[in-house]
C-alpha cells in the first residue's frame, strides 16, 4: 500500500466552528490596476484572476489588525459557540501557514490571548493547506485515547504583505510571462481566521460526531508549490494534475476499507480555483450543488479556507447530514474527514 491507511475515531465530536472575515474587500479588479504595467508590458489579457480562477474578491486586514489577533477573535468565537470554558481546553493547535518569526510557535499568543490554562498544551502544526484538517486528526486521536477533553483547533492568515512583494515583483521591468505564471496562485490568496472545539462525543450527544477518514502522501511533488514571505512560485498544470491523481487515489483506497462516500450531503473541499473544484466533481462524479464554493470571494485562505467554508455551511446542515471535509496541501498531501451532524 502506498501513503496512509485509513483511520477511524471513536468518541469524538465537532462541538462548534466558527470564522472571522477579514474586513477590507480587495477586488481582482482592483489587482489588475496594479499590475497593469506588466500586463500591458507582458500581452497578457484583464480579468485572468476572475476567468481562469473564478477569485472575484478577497479580503485583507485592517490596518493594526494581525492574523493572530485575528486567530484569537476566532477561538474565543468557537468556546462561545461551543458553552466550553477556556479552563477545559487540554490542547491549543495553532495551523496557520502566516507567522511573523520562527519561535516561538504562534501558538502561544493565542493560547495567552485566551487565557487557556498552563495545564493546556500548545503548538504549532504546519502543513501547508492540509493543517486544520491534520490538527483536528491529531487533537481527534488525543481525546479518543483519553488523555484530554476538550481541543481548540486555530488557523489565521494574512495574505497583504505576500502579494505587496509580488505586485513589486511582476511589475519589474525585468519580469517575465513565466514569472507572471508562476505566481499567478499567490494573486489568488485571502485573509481570515477559523476556529473549531472538539470534544468527547458522550459527553455531548448534540455534538457532530468526526467519524473518521483517510490520508495519502504523495511528496515526491514537494517542489510543485514553494511558498514563503516573498511570494508563492507554483507549477499549476503540475499541482493540478498531481494532486488529482493523489485525491482520487485516497478517495478509491477509502471506499476499498469500507468508507462510502458516494452520496454525501455536502463535500466541503478545500478552496483553491474553478479548475481544481471542477476537476474534483468530475474525477470523483460529486454532485455540484452539494460542492461550496466559497474561494470566488474569499481567495485561497489557505488552511483556513476549508474550516471557514465549514462555518458557513453549517447554518443550513440539519442533523444527521454526512459531511465529507476533503482537504488538500502542497507538499503533496491529503486527508478526507467524514463527520455526521
Amino acid at each position: 500500500m502506498i501513503g496512509n491507511a485509513t483511520f477511524r475515531h471513536h468518541n469524538t465530536a465537532l462541538l462548534a466552528v466558527s470564522s472571522v472575515e477579514a474586513p477590507v474587500v480587495v477586488k481582482s479588479s482592483d489587482f489588475d490596476t496594479r499590475l497593469a504595467p506588466s500586463l500591458k508590458r507582458l500581452r497578457l489579457s484583464k480579468r485572468l484572476l476572475e476567468r481562469v480562477a473564478g477569485v472575484e474578491e478577497r479580503r485583507w486586514w485592517a490596518e493594526g489588525t494581525s492574523f493572530d489577533d485575528a486567530a484569537i477573535e476566532a477561538g474565543a468565537k468557537a468556546l462561545a459557540e461551543s458553552g466550553i470554558e477556556a479552563s477545559q481546553v487540554g490542547l491549543l493547535i495553532n495551523t496557520s501557514v502566516t507567522r511573523r518569526n520562527l519561535e516561538p510557535s504562534v501558538a502561544v499568543k493565542v493560547h495567552n490571548g485566551l487565557g487557556l490554562p498552563s495545564s493546556a498544551m500548545n503548538f504549532d502544526v504546519a502543513n501547508a493547506c492540509l493543517g486544520f484538517v491534520n490538527g483536528m486528526t491529531l487533537a481527534a486521536n488525543m481525546i479518543d485515547s483519553g488523555q484530554i477533553k476538550y481541543a481548540l483547533i486555530v488557523a489565521g492568515e494574512d495574505a497583504q504583505a505576500t502579494q505587496e512583494t509580488t505586485f513589486k515583483r511582476l511589475n519589474a521591468e525585468t519580469s517575465t510571462r513565466d514569472d507572471y505564471l508562476r505566481e499567478f496562485a499567490t494573486l489568488t490568496l485571502g485573509s481570515g481566521a477559523a476556529a473549531a472545539v472538539i470534544g468527547p462525543a458522550d459527553m455531548h450527544p448534540a455534538g457532530h460526531r468526526i467519524m473518521g477518514g483517510v490520508s495519502r502522501a504523495g511528496t515526491q511533488h514537494h517542489e510543485l508549490c514553494v511558498g514563503g514571505p516573498d511570494g508563492m512560485f507554483t507549477d499549476t498544470k503540475g499541482l493540478l494534475d498531481n494532486g488529482l491523481k493523489l485525491v482520487t487515489d485516497a478517495w478509491h483506497e477509502a471506499h476499498g476499507d469500507g468508507w462510502d462516500w458516494r452520496a454525501m450531503d455536502r463535500y466541503v473541499t478545500h478552496q483553491v480555483s474553478n479548475s481544481y473544484t471542477n476537476a474534483i466533481i468530475k474525477a470523483v462524479n460529486l454532485v455540484r450543488s452539494k460542492v461550496p464554493m466559497t474561494f470566488p470571494k474569499w481567495g485561497n485562505v489557505g488552511p483556513a479556507s476549508l474550516p471557514m467554508t465549514l462555518a458557513q455551511e453549517s447554518q443550513t446542515l440539519s442533523t444527521g447530514d454526512r459531511v465529507l471535509c476533503m482537504g488538500v496541501g502542497s507538499g503533496l498531501n491529503t486527508t478526507m474527514m467524514e463527520i455526521q451532524w
